[in-house]
């Protein structure tokens, strides 16, 4: 009895002992385990739990401004309201996206780009809900987000445009990041608010003017809402633009073209080739594109015959009709086949063939020299002129004076016109150049076709002898104050190769266009002393007169349908005798009183270019020019 009662004794104790054993065993490996998690790998662990509890988001930068030669701001930002979901926070989202509706009314346009931009972007991305909110959509939304999971009220920024539709065309617009837009490489194109540039120098300058992304950290709760923030660091705030545009002259240009509907007016600086006015109207309101245009307001866009969305003033391509004339007397007169004094009969009409070329005045201009010829734009007078040039040599002068060629301007959408050669027509019709190819050509008809922007140009290359080439931004931290480093942009400029003598024979014959008596452009002329203007006027058909036509009549006036009428257009510089601004208006069907340029075109450009002039009333000369501006000779 003892024995057993002793054997089971210690049978209980080696139980004990084993016990006790594992116990002992059990604890040390919690302990360690303890130990290895809270001191070993503690740092891991504490930035894990960190990372469920702190978020760190990116802040887009606020976006360059885009300013005018006097630091005029045509494109700036302003805050807005907008409410953001983080998807993987959200649950529920359809659920979620109606209890927001039930605060802030959502469109059915609303929920789609939700859920697309869900399907498209990270789940811990946000995704905007509702942008532009008014201030009491965002307070009612604010204090509800606590049972909203997932759901934020953010302050941004959106692009502002001041001018509107003044500088739509020159400005563009930004707008939402595109599935095309997205390259994996810089997470700025995936914030909710992020905006790049899609038009005009938006889009030309658009990674200068993003600017460099900041970051924030937030705690945030289960839910994964905002408690507290915790550290920010802004980011680099996009580059200013500074462009040689005066917002003034913009203004005016752009409202005396939208009285005539569809027209551009471009406006250049001679001294530095600055571009001070680039107006096509109608123009678009960039804000619209900047908060997210409807499909509704795009369609009207589109709808619009007057083309809002086409740049007028770079892309449009019209004949330039006998604003061309002055060229072909240079390279005429450049060729020794004309003198200032060689008289051509004028009896309204030059044959050719079976062909008969009009002039605009039936019964003829009679003789008469190239002043008078350029003075009272005679057609037969070009006619014979270009016949004598043949095309080579009228094209060969054409590229000199930058028509038919490509400028490299900053913003998108420039299109070179056409000069036509030989070459062209037969390797573009098949059919070799005519001899009546020429005299149509001689009075900018035909296959000739310019911009507004090149006819700018070559008005301003008529005035000044060189090669002047446009630019729209100046050089970082110059400004309009600055003459000297102004004149220093494209103080390269070099002579074009024809003497001064044709010069002086041109321009005096465009003095006479507005400021003589018989001169197309008389009644546009500026009777301010000194700040007269030169020019020359242009009518371009856009239809062939047949002779039953033009025997019974050609009919103008508003009784033509707008779409058949022909364009208007004036080229000018001024002031005459020292050319310091160039200009050229196009004004598209413009011929509601028979086309002329002098009657519809010509008052814009007299206008704008007397505001340049009285703009800088002490006509500031920079001590370093690229040379001083041929003189008109006026006799």
């Amino acid at each position: 009895m003892g024995e057993r009662r002793e054997a089971r004794s210690s049978l209980l104790t080696r139980r004990a002992l084993f016990l006790a054993g594992g116990q002992a065993a059990l604890l040390a490996t919690v302990a360690g385990r303890l130990y290895f998690l809270q001191v070993v790998d503690s740092d891991q662990y504490k930035m894990l739990a960190d990372e469920n509890r702190i978020s760190i988001r990116l802040i887009a930068p606020p976006r360059g401004r885009i300013l005018d030669r006097f630091g005029v701001a045509v494109a700036t930002n302003r805050p807005t309201y907008r409410a953001e979901l983080v998807p993987d926070q959200a649950g529920d989202v359809n659920a979620t996206l109606d209890a927001v509706n039930r605060l802030v009314p959502l469109t059915e346009a609303d929920r789609r780009r939700v859920v697309h931009d869900i399907k498209v972007k990270h789940g811990f991305v946000p995704v905007v809900i509702k942008e532009n909110m008014s201030w009491d959509d965002m307070a009612r939304l604010e204090v509800n987000t606590i049972e909203l999971a997932g759901v934020s009220v953010e302050e941004g920024r959106i692009r502002d445009y001041p001018f509107g539709t003044t500088v739509s065309h020159l400005v563009g617009y930004v707008a939402a990041v595109s599935e095309d837009d997205l390259d994996g490489d810089d997470p700025l194109l995936e914030l909710p608010d992020f905006r790049i540039g899609k038009a005009g120098i938006e889009k030309a300058y658009d990674i200068e003017l993003r600017g460099t992304a900041g970051t924030s950290q937030v705690e945030v709760n289960a839910y994964g809402q905002v408690v507290r923030d915790l550290a920010r660091e802004d980011g680099m705030a996009g580059q200013d633009v500074a462009l040689g545009l005066d917002m003034a002259l913009q203004d005016l240009a752009v409202q005396r073209c939208t009285a005539q509907g569809s027209a551009a007016c471009v406006t250049l600086d001679l001294w530095t080739g600055e571009v001070l006015t680039l107006a096509s109207t109608p123009g678009y309101d960039p804000g619209a594109f900047a908060a997210g245009l409807t499909s509704t307001e795009w369609q009207a866009l589109v709808a619009d015959p007057l083309n809002p969305l086409s740049d007028k003033a770079i892309s449009g391509v019209y004949a330039p009709g006998s604003t061309f004339k002055p060229l072909v007397a240079i390279a005429a007169l450049d060729g020794g086949l004309i003198t200032p004094d060689t008289e051509l009969v004028c009896n309204g009409e030059f044959v050719l063939g079976n062909a008969v070329f009009h002039c605009w005045k039936k019964g003829g201009h009679g003789s008469l020299s190239v002043h008078r010829a350029l003075r009272e734009s005679c057609d037969v007078f070009f006619y014979r002129t270009a016949d004598m040039c043949g095309i080579d040599r009228i094209a060969a002068m054409a590229n000199q004076f930058g028509l038919g060629t490509e400028f490299g301007l900053e913003i998108p959408g420039e299109r070179t016109g056409l000069i036509p050669t030989r070459a062209w027509k037969l390797a573009t019709t098949g059919v070799s150049w005519q001899r009546g190819d020429t005299i149509s050509c001689g009075i900018g008809q035909g296959y000739v076709s310019a911009t507004p922007l090149q006819l700018a140009v070559y008005v301003a290359r008529v005035a000044t002898g060189r090669k002047l080439m446009p630019k729209l931004v100046r050089p970082q931290g110059v400004m309009a104050s600055d003459a000297d480093a102004a004149a220093a942009i494209n103080a390269d400029f070099t002579a074009i190769a024809v003497a001064d003598q044709h010069f002086d024979t041109v321009r005096t014959a465009m003095w006479g266009v507005v400021n003589e008596l018989h001169g197309t452009g008389y009644h546009a002329r500026i009777d301010v002393p000194g700040m007269e203007m030169a020019g020359k006027t242009g009518t371009a058909q856009i239809h062939h007169v047949s002779k039953e036509v033009r025997d019974k009549g050609i009919v103008t006036g508003t009784v033509v349908p707008w779409k058949d009428r022909d364009h208007a257009l004036f080229i000018a510089f001024a002031p005459a005798g020292a050319p310091r601004y160039a200009c050229a208006v196009v004004v598209e069907h413009g011929g509601a009183t028979g086309g002329e340029g002098g009657a519809v075109a010509a008052p814009i450009a007299r206008d704008v270019l007397l505001a340049a002039q009285q703009r800088d009333p002490v006509h500031h000369v920079p001590a370093q020019m690229f040379g001083a501006p041929p003189r008109l000779a006026q006799d």
